[in-house]
């Protein structure tokens, strides 16, 4: 399984970005489903989730602002960010978890200026 991280980039502090991430293979079903994001020099943290195919938890910095979903026709998960501010700013990680067995994507850098 492969993952397909994109939709990074640089925006001004208030604005909206969209990260995609597209799987080889169909395997969203029930698995969990979530976005990471490592800033520098800080520990890789759980930005948002779709557990089990259904409920979606956030942390609590993004929550009202970011938002998971995935498009099981086309084998991509989202991330919609609004309101974006320069402490989101972080390489912004795909993953499923299905099992015991982990799949990331290669990461996109996304930058917030002030």
């Amino acid at each position: 399984v492969q993952l397909q991280a994109s939709g990074g980039g640089l925006v001004q502090a208030g604005g909206s970005l969209r990260l995609s991430c597209t799987a080889s293979g169909t395997i969203f079903g029930t698995n969990d489903i979530a976005w990471y994001r490592q800033a520098p020099e800080k520990q890789r943290e759980l930005v948002a989730v779709i557990i089990s195919g259904s409920s979606t938890h956030y942390a609590d910095s993004v929550k009202g602002r970011f938002t998971i979903s995935r498009d099981y026709a086309k084998n991509t998960m989202y991330l919609q960010m609004n309101s974006l501010k320069p402490e989101d700013t972080a390489v912004y990680y795909c993953a499923i978890h299905k099992g015991l067995s982990d799949y990331w994507g290669q990461g996109t850098q996304v930058t917030v200026s002030s």
